[in-house]
């Protein structure tokens, strides 16, 4: 029996898909391509709402993989209810990694070295000189070191830093050195200079950096966050911000969109560019490979790479 494959993608654009499946195409328009229930694959759309993706999974009851282009799976995972046991959830890792490390060193850059002020002094017609500090000796921490801390580190080795320190959720090795768990956070915040948010979001990363973190970080650090938004607390963080004490660089803020008027557009010592870690040339390429391999691995039933979750009986 033939299965629906629902992709965000036109599947006339993806080259070497499988034969075998019914391939729609759903973006996240009003009207469904066809019955949900006769989705077994769905490929969420990419930089939609929680709201739009998460919208035809109630009558998605024969689905057997949902399948984000996003590296976080938190604005699919109010759907995840809805859902049979047995379906598995797989995110994008391999996708964002590039165009992730790219913007978390180019935000690090372009604060430290007073990129912003720039252009407010270009616009100006003003020559703004001065003495900046560089990325060079300095103490970097990446909380968060799964494959996109990863991949900011690759990013930053040729910096001629003075140490790099990693924290993910437990302990491990890896060939740059030891991965911290996160219980020894607090002792390594004193000594960074930069701090890098690279972590997914959940109940243990909500709000993780709170007041107490940032009161930990050293005067005159920098804060990066490419995470999620509500990995930091805003108040607390604008409370810092206010007293001059570090800076921070946001590609993610909480809420998002960063409405007008937000306290965070003023705020002192604050670079904010608007989510667009992911969404860069080499988005396309590499989400289309990673469908057509998980759809080959599907219509071969060959285990799936990526699993985050497999549902419950309780979704």
């Amino acid at each position: 029996m033939t299965v629906d494959v629902w992709l965000p993608i036109p599947p006339e654009e993806i080259a070497g898909l499988p034969e075998g499946p019914d391939y729609l195409f759903w973006d996240g328009g009003e009207d469904f391509p066809a019955d949900p229930a006769d989705c077994a694959f769905y490929v969420v759309p990419y930089m939609k709402s929680s709201e739009t993706g998460v919208r035809p999974l109630p009558a998605m009851g024969s689905v057997q993989v949902v399948q984000t282009l996003s590296a976080g799976i938190d604005h699919v995972q109010p759907g995840l209810k809805y859902l049979r046991p047995g379906v598995q959830l797989c995110n994008a890792r391999g996708v964002h990694e590039a165009s992730t490390g790219e913007l978390a060193l180019t935000l690090i850059l372009a604060s430290l070295r007073g990129v912003p002020d720039f252009v407010r002094a270009q616009d100006k017609g003003e020559w703004l000189g001065g003495f900046r500090p560089a990325l060079a000796d300095r103490s970097v921490l990446i909380v968060g070191y799964g494959s996109i801390g990863s991949a900011i580190e690759d990013r930053l080795t040729p910096f001629e830093l003075a140490r790099v320190a990693r924290v993910a959720r437990s302990a491990r090795t890896t060939a740059r050195g030891p991965v911290h768990p996160l219980a020894e956070l607090p002792a390594l915040l004193p000594e960074a200079d930069v701090v890098i948010l690279s972590t997914p979001l959940n109940e243990t990363t909500r709000h993780l950096v709170d007041a107490e973190f940032l009161a930990r970080m050293k005067d005159g650090a920098l804060l990066v966050n490419v995470a999620r938004g509500p990995v930091v607390d805003t108040e607390a963080l604008l409370a810092e911000l206010e007293r001059g004490r570090i800076t921070a660089a946001l590609d993610v803020t909480d809420p998002e969109p960063l409405p007008q008027g937000h306290p965070l557009w003023q705020a002192s010592g604050v670079l904010i560019s608007p989510h667009v870690g992911g969404p860069t040339s080499a988005f396309m390429p590499r989400a289309k490979r990673l469908i057509v391999d998980q759809l080959g691995r599907f219509v071969n039933r060959e285990p799936l790479r990526n699993v985050i979750l497999t549902t419950g009986p309780t979704g």
